[in-house]
Formats: C-alpha cells, sequence, structure tokens
C-alpha cells in the first residue's frame, strides 16, 4: 500500500506557526524585560503564567518561551513555591551627561577601583592620532577593575597625554574618577565626548577579571573626551559586564 503523501503546504506552515511563536515570545521578552529592569514587579515576583498571557493577551506557550528567554539572560529564574522571580538587577549608565561611573551610579552604591596598570608606554598609532600627538609618544595607561558593591562591573583601559596624566601619578586612582581628577588639576570642567557604543566577545583576559564566562558578550564603550578648548585628554576602552548594565540617555530630534 503506498504511503499517504504529505501536502507540502503543511510542512511550510508548521515551520510558519513556529516562527510566529518565536516573534511573539521575543517580543513579549522585551516588554517583560523593560519592566524587569524597571522594577515593576513588586518584591521581583512576576504574575503567573495565565495572568501575563491575559494582560499581555498572549497564549500560554509564547508566555513560557518568553520566560525561557529571560531565563536564558539569567535575568529570572524560576523558584517552587514563589514562581518566577527576579535574580540580577542591572543599573542604568546615562549617555547624555558626560559623567565618571562613581557620579553616574551613585544611587546605586559605591563604585570601587583596583588599579592594575598604571604608568607610561609608547602610545600605538591610533591611539596617538585620536589624542592628536607624534606617533610613539609616551603617554600615561591606566587600567582599572572597577566594582559596584564589590562585584566586578567593568575594566576600563584610559590613554592620558603625559603632561595632564603624569599629574594623576600621584592621586587616588582607588576611589576618585578619573574625570574629578582632571578638573581638579585643569582647573575646570570638562568639554565634551565621542563615543562609540557596541557588543563585543570577552576576552580571556576580560572575562577572568569580569568574572564572566568566556566568550560571552560585554558592552564596549569608546570614549575620547575633550578639553573646553577641544583638546582631546582622554582616550577609554570600558568593557561593561552586559547582564549588570544599561544604557540610558533622552534624545532630542533636532529641527
Amino acid at each position: 500500500m503506498p504511503a499517504e503523501r504529505i501536502p507540502a503546504s503543511l510542512p511550510v506552515a508548521a515551520a510558519r506557526r513556529r516562527r510566529l511563536r518565536a516573534d511573539r515570545a521575543r517580543q513579549l521578552a522585551d516588554l517583560l524585560r523593560h519592566q524587569i529592569l524597571a522594577g515593576g514587579f513588586p518584591r521581583g515576583v512576576l504574575p503567573l503564567e495565565n495572568v501575563i498571557a491575559a494582560d499581555y493577551r498572549a497564549s500560554r506557550n509564547t508566555v513560557r518561551l518568553a520566560l525561557d528567554l529571560l531565563r536564558g539572560e539569567q535575568l529570572v529564574e524560576r523558584k517552587a513555591g514563589v514562581g518566577t522571580v527576579v535574580v540580577c538587577e542591572k543599573y542604568a549608565h546615562g549617555l547624555d551627561r558626560l559623567q565618571g561611573l562613581a557620579e553616574t551610579l551613585h544611587e546605586h552604591g559605591r563604585v570601587t577601583n583596583e588599579v592594575r596598570t598604571v604608568g607610561p608606554v609608547s602610545a600605538p598609532g591610533p591611539v596617538a592620532h585620536r589624542l592628536g600627538l607624534p606617533d610613539h609618544t609616551d603617554v600615561l595607561c591606566i587600567e582599572r577593575l572597577r566594582r559596584l558593591n564589590g562585584l566586578p562591573l567593568s575594566l576600563d583601559l584610559s590613554y592620558l597625554p603625559m603632561d595632564v596624566g603624569g599629574e594623576l601619578l600621584g592621586c587616588d586612582l582607588e576611589s576618585t574618577d578619573v574625570f574629578r581628577l582632571l578638573e581638579t588639576l585643569t582647573g575646570g570642567p570638562l568639554g565634551h565626548a565621542e563615543i562609540t557604543l557596541e557588543a563585543v566577545n570577552a576576552d580571556a583576559h576580560s572575562a577572568a577579571v569580569l568574572q564572566a564566562p568566556r566568550g560571552s558578550a560585554v558592552l564596549m564603550l569608546e570614549r575620547l573626551t575633550h578639553l573646553p578648548d577641544g583638546r582631546p585628554v582622554d582616550l577609554e576602552f570600558i568593557r561593561f559586564r552586559g547582564d549588570r548594565i544599561t544604557m540610558s540617555g533622552v534624545l532630542h530630534r533636532s529641527v
């Protein structure tokens, strides 16, 4: 007896349903993530799956898939007798003001710094170019592991011209933002900064220092800060643990 033929359209339709369900789960996860980060769930406990399904007009399967995505991000976990609870707090780092990390996160706790490297180095070509210096000019290199309430948060690598940066060698780099020190040394506020933000995979060194899984994504902020007269004075490469930080700001559309 010949096997019954399956219409070619059936696997296509099933695949389309799976894709739509996955799309809806991702969209729901985005909404729930926002609520989590905004502190929208009292005591850090998410509503029951059927309540979420009713609130967001989603199927129970879609809700389960969305929660699986958030569990994969280690934002939530399932606890017997309690339900789905928030297990990871992220801190908002503002992008609309030029501030050091301790200034930005002061309301969340104490920022401390472990100075891993500090001293003059011969500037690589791209560093010298960004700082407006001749190639191989000595610059001050500072690498610090920065912690918030004792937890590793970022690995900061900074390059500064020696006529300015050299003054930092005798300063307290363990408990003070470089921005604060620069403004004290120059006698006035900093000017502006150019920033680039991207996700990169953590190399073995960064992962070990930040206590993050090797190869996991980290947020990399490249920032070139200028004095009020436009002179570049601080080139930074900052790797943030992506599971502990969010970037936020207010943007205005120009006319």
